[in-house]
């Protein structure tokens, strides 16, 4: 018996060993990345030099934040188009009442959608084509999102002080209840552990990272790419597009917003569990060599120690590998439980119930990294709202 321990044990450990190196790569990068950006106030040289493009369907009880958030930015905002997809809540009617108070608004109606366009793109794509061509950025925020006054001056320039084409940002999250306070961490995890953190300039085109949810280009890198052409089918667009700017030459960059951007994703575990868990593997925006090497990772370092640890406690093991097994498993959960105190900066728990299960999320690892396997061999069908075939 201990010698089919020690033979699986070493097995494992083969499997673990690399993946954990790689890892700690990528985590020692954190102490040298570039600082949160902080909201400033714009100046001259600044004027209405950027186009907010907002896609929309049905988001009547959730993109009041957003609309409030952005007539609070100044006179660098030239425009705000709101891109809706025939909405049926009454998001059109919030939309048009804001358009009475801040005349920088703009209603649009998207296009009915081609086939192989995904919505979200689309809508993106639309907004792009209409925006002022005196502008020098395009800026895309979804209607999830919450900015703090002074928002966009301060992304832009901190764009143009580090010289970045296209410059996204994390967020920070807003959290509500029990259950997603201890999934939507581990599920946040999953990209951590894949890719550099947030403000390490990634060098490799195909590591960079984006996120969708506040998204600032120069207008003229998007008239290069043909705007969203590139990610029309991409189920996360953010991703695909950002890496198809930087394989072309320009900087891109993934920047901590935690200071000046606030989202509120989902409501609950189970619509977490579905809706982002879907598009978290990424699939649509890497090769499979990268999904396969990724899916390695996640079920070595993040999947497998809680219960490696769990399993060879029970057993009691005495020889060699299984004990060195269950160094190296106990040393990832370390690891793992550092890293809360690492991204709790980047959640808002003022309207959280059960909170501090959030610092109990590294038990609902295995189930997100399941929840990853399961997304990267399965498209999206239905995708807000919309059905695709």
């Amino acid at each position: 018996m201990q010698e089919f321990l020690s033979g699986i044990s070493l097995c494992i450990l083969l499997i673990q060993v690399p993946a954990v190196f790689v890892l700690l790569s990528r985590l020692l990068k954190g102490p040298f990345r570039q600082p949160p950006i902080q909201p400033q106030s714009p100046t001259p040289e600044l004027l209405g030099n950027v186009s907010v493009v907002v896609p929309t369907l049905n988001e009547v009880e959730r993109i009041s934040p957003l609309l409030s958030g952005l007539s609070k930015q100044s006179y660098e905002v030239r425009e705000i188009i709101v891109v809706d997809s025939n909405s049926q809540d009454g998001t059109r009617d919030l939309v048009k009442a804001t358009i009475e108070k801040d005349p920088r608004f703009r209603l649009i109606t998207d296009d009915p959608l081609p086939s192989y366009w995904v919505g979200r793109p689309w809508a993106l794509h639309n907004g792009f084509l209409n925006i002022d061509p005196k502008s020098e950025w395009f800026l895309g925020m979804d209607a999830d999102t919450q900015p703090h006054p002074g928002l966009v001056a301060g992304l832009i320039k901190t764009a143009s002080a580090l010289e970045y084409d296209l410059v996204s940002l994390s967020p920070r999250f807003i959290l509500k209840y029990p259950g997603e306070s201890l999934l939507q961490p581990a599920l946040l995890m999953t990209l951590l552990y894949r890719f550099d953190p947030a403000g390490v300039n990634t060098q490799a085109s195909e590591r960079v990272m984006a996120n969708g949810q506040c998204f600032l280009c120069r207008r003229s890198v998007l008239e290069t790419v043909n705007g969203y052409t590139s990610a029309k089918s991409s189920f996360c667009d953010d991703v695909t597009l950002a890496r198809q700017i930087a394989a072309t030459g320009f900087k891109v960059g993934f920047l901590d917003g935690a200071k000046v951007l606030k989202v509120r994703m989902y409501e609950g575990a189970a619509e977490t569990w579905k809706e982002w868990g879907r598009s978290l593997d990424l699939k649509d925006a890497s090769s499979k060599a990268q999904t396969w090497g990724d899916l390695w990772l996640l079920a070595s370092t993040q999947g497998l120690p809680l219960i490696l640890v769990v399993l060879l406690l029970f057993l009691s093991p005495h020889v060699l590998f299984p004990s060195v097994l269950l160094s190296l498993n106990l040393f990832l959960l370390l690891i793992r439980c550092l890293m809360l105190l690492a991204i709790a900066p980047s959640y808002d728990f003022t309207q959280t119930k059960g909170g501090w299960l959030f610092w109990l999320s590294p038990i609902a690892d295995p189930l997100a990294v399941s929840r990853i396997f399961l997304s990267a061999f399965r498209t999206p069908r239905q995708w807000r709202g919309r059905e695709y075939g």
